[in-house]
């Protein structure tokens, strides 16, 4: 063959693969189109939860999350991903998400400074991202969670009353508070400050990194530095540590002291029952994770949400960012079935097992 002919022959197939490529790039655009339809490309949700530790998360965030979504808007489809704690693995699947082309990403942060950066890709890609519970920094379109300080608030008051005549300034408390990669923690932190400053002494404090198990380490330091006979009462950022304390605190002879919690988590609610724990905060999950769907599926659909969004919070990147914040209610033995039972998250065949029947029934739980 010469080098016309094969100049001639290889421009030909050139053209023919041009052309079939062309024509897969339509059928493919078809088949995205196709699927967009049915819940996938232009009207898919992610959603990003931070980890697997805390039960709220997969029992109860996701599930309603979900349900709410599909409620608003049936074509819609939600990818779904749990970072299981570790901030590397959340970035990547942002990543993931960008790639499978969803339109909006709703996340809980693991580290709200260290995501910025992703969500700032997400943008860039033209996605509205919403900060879900955590406010993470970066340019997001919308915030959605409860008044944090308030949480810190009940959270202060609940020991100051489980103390009752023993809150006095030379009261030992030991505080044990979240994770400094979350800004609920710090919010958490302050409004508890603001109750218990003054009130009693605050002779330990340190994080938890919202694990039972670190929360135990620190409580058994914080016994080794005080001394067991000391302490008055531990203030707990949430119910998953307050477990861990509370172990520390039967292994260490100690009992009858309060000790607060959050997230009003099933076992902690047994705490409270069997009198190991004295209080949580029942930061209601259906409005919340429901009010994030609606604000997902607001955006998706290009609607306005100033009216979801009321409010306006300002993130540790300086954002200032629409915020939709849900009131947090203190829980106690004394309105259990005024809250956690009345909303139905719980029965109370679900918390007064063999183990609890008797406390239950000492509560009036039956």
């Amino acid at each position: 063959m010469n080098a016309t002919m094969r100049r001639v022959v290889i421009g030909t197939a050139a053209v023919s693969m041009a052309l079939s490529v062309a024509a897969c790039g339509k059928a493919g655009d078809k088949k995205s189109d196709d699927s967009s339809s049915s819940g996938s490309g232009d009207k898919t949700i992610g959603l990003l939860l931070p980890d697997s530790v805390t039960a709220r998360y997969e029992k109860f965030d996701k599930p309603y999350f979900e349900a709410k979504v599909s409620a608003l808007c049936s074509d819609c489809k939600v990818e779904y991903a749990n970072a299981a704690g570790d901030a590397a693995k959340q970035a990547q699947q942002v990543s993931s998400m960008i790639t499978k082309g969803v339109k909006v990403i709703v996340v809980s942060a693991q580290d709200s400074a260290a995501i910025k950066s992703s969500i700032q890709t997400a943008v860039n890609k033209g996605i509205k991202v919403i900060a879900y519970d955590r406010l993470a920094q970066g340019p997001v379109s919308a915030y959605v969670s409860f008044d944090n300080v308030k949480v810190g608030e009940l959270q202060g008051q609940a020991l100051v009353d489980a103390l009752g005549s023993k809150a006095t300034k030379s009261s030992k408390v030991v505080m044990i508070n979240g994770d400094d990669a979350d800004p609920n923690a710090a919010e958490f932190k302050k409004g508890a400050h603001s109750v218990l400053d003054g009130k009693v002494d605050i002779a330990y404090e340190q994080s938890g990194l919202w694990k039972d198990t670190v929360a135990a380490q620190k409580m058994k330091a914080a016994i080794t530095q005080i001394g067991a006979k000391k302490i008055a009462g531990v203030y707990a950022a949430n119910d998953g540590m307050a477990g861990g304390i509370a172990t520390t605190l039967k292994g260490a002879g100690i009992s009858g002291i309060p000790l607060t919690g959050q997230d009003a988590e099933l076992a902690g609610i047994q705490r409270i029952v069997a009198g190991t724990q004295s209080s949580t905060v029942y930061k209601a999950f259906k409005p919340e994770a429901e009010a994030a769907a609606q604000l997902a599926v607001n955006l998706l659909q290009g609607k306005d949400i100033s009216s979801l969004a009321t409010t306006t919070k300002t993130s540790g990147s300086g954002d200032k960012v629409p915020s939709q914040l849900l009131p947090p209610v203190s829980v106690t033995k004394a309105n259990i079935k005024d809250t956690v039972i009345k909303d139905k998250l719980y029965t109370v065949q679900d918390i007064c097992t063999a183990e609890y029947a008797k406390a239950c029934k000492a509560a009036g739980l039956e």
